[in-house]
């Protein structure tokens, strides 16, 4: 598209594209806007290699126009759109990105495959907090999914309320605390499990969690409870890993109690996802590890937004709208202009999506419908808000996702299948 653009002339045409979803998945009430970060942070490296560039060149994939294009690229156009950690619906746009038509289609790509990922995460991992009323969520994820795709896992499921990973990467580049326990294999090696764990209490101290399932969990936790004592202190927790979780936590709970261990907590684990953290809601469980299923969206893997040019210049030089007309795949041309409107107690009622028009016209149907803006600048003619993914940018999100979240009508809490929670309703100006 870049390069036969190029050669018609049509590339340096002012462009408007968004990047949205059409719908919510129906076990979905609301999104989770995850990933804007990493799109700053990748933007500021987009740029193409001599060994790209030649790579092109040998494979004859576009021609010398294009590739003398791309050898000085860097994207000089503007970006807006949600803030990272808010919740969206139907038709949001979560980005607008302006510049001509080679710049921005160029970042189609780049912009879907990071935020198509990170809000599925995101999503899920926020059912998954609602679920946990309170109770902290642990990223356990990263032997479940592609190497990369668990740093950015963890860093999404943070910004939607878990409070820490067992992936290292994710730890040094985010600074989201890391926590683990051993495994099966370490208890495995030893010749019994009092060694096991004796050594590991000797290493970790005795505020270590026990993986106490490898034989039989109740001698396990008994063992646990004495070898921490002999080294000075209560043992810190036991972990669950298989077995009818809700039945063996009030089992462990009592055993722990009748040794004195009170101070002992319970974390349980074992493909854990949004009903089964809700199952256990009753039982006496401290924490929770999430693996497989919020790294793999908990059933929805993908988010399904699109990247869709909405406006554009034509040959006279004046911005026009386009949209699709196909079936079942139509888009609304115009760039659009996103607020929320609260009801009387201060939840969220509306979203509001105005269509077409002049930032000022758009700007006064917002104003007079007393909504609130969800828009940010993200670019400006190339300038990159590096603070919106910078080392304090993942603590703000993961704020502004819990205020939005609250913000929310009690339905958006529910975790069954059903209408979003708040409709989206378009106001179309010429």
């Amino acid at each position: 598209m870049l390069d036969a653009a190029l050669k018609a002339g049509t590339a340096g045409r002012r462009s408007v594209f968004e990047l949205f979803g059409r719908r919510l998945p129906s076990t979905r009430r609301f999104g989770v806007v995850a990933g804007t970060g990493r799109v700053l942070e990748a933007l500021e490296r987009f740029t193409f290699s001599p060994e790209q560039i030649d790579y092109l060149h040998r494979n004859n994939i576009v021609s010398d126009v294009a590739l003398d294009y791309l050898k000085d690229f860097r994207f000089s156009g503007d970006i807006y759109g949600y803030a990272e950690g808010d919740v969206y619906f139907e038709g949001s746009p979560l980005l607008t990105v302006e510049g001509t038509f080679a710049e921005a289609v160029l970042l189609e790509t780049l912009t879907l495959s990071i935020l198509n990922h990170d809000c599925a995460i995101a999503s899920a991992a926020s059912r998954m907090t609602i679920a946990a009323h309170g109770r902290p969520c642990v990223d356990f994820g990263a032997r479940r999914t592609h190497e990369r795709a668990a740093v950015s896992a963890a860093r999404a499921a943070v910004i939607a309320g878990f409070v820490g990973t067992s992936d290292l990467e994710a730890g040094i580049r985010y600074g989201i605390p890391t926590v683990g326990t051993s495994a099966h294999s370490f208890t495995l090696l030893h010749d019994s499990e009092e060694d096991a764990f004796r050594i590991q209490v000797d290493s970790l101290g005795p505020s270590t969690t026990l993986l106490v399932d490898t034989y039989d969990i109740f001698e396990g936790v008994k063992r646990g409870v004495e070898i921490a004592r002999e080294h000075g202190g209560e043992l810190g927790a036991v972990r669950l890993d298989s077995g009818d979780l809700v039945a063996l936590a009030f089992k462990v709970r009592g055993l722990l109690d009748s040794l004195g261990a009170k101070s002992t907590k319970i974390t349980v684990t074992n493909d854990l996802d949004e009903y089964s953290i809700a199952a256990l809601g009753a039982a006496p469980v401290d924490s929770y590890g999430v693996g497989t299923r919020m790294v793999t969206g908990s059933g929805v893997p993908t988010a399904a937004l699109v990247y869709k040019l909405v406006e554009r210049e034509d040959s006279e030089g004046n911005m026009v709208k386009v949209g699709k007309k196909s079936e079942s795949k139509s888009t609304v041309g115009g760039r659009k202009l996103a607020g929320r409107i609260f009801d009387e107690e201060g939840y969220a009622a509306e979203e509001l999506i105005v269509a077409g028009g002049t930032l000022e016209e758009a700007t006064k149907v917002l104003e007079e419908e007393g909504a609130r803006p969800l828009q940010i600048p993200l670019v400006t003619k190339g300038e990159i808000r590096s603070e919106l993914w910078g080392p304090d940018a993942l603590a703000q999100a993961t704020e502004r996702h819990r205020q939005s979240r609250n913000e929310l009508p009690y339905q958006a809490w529910r975790l069954s299948a059903g209408e979003a929670a708040i409709p989206t309703r378009f106001v179309y100006l010429d």
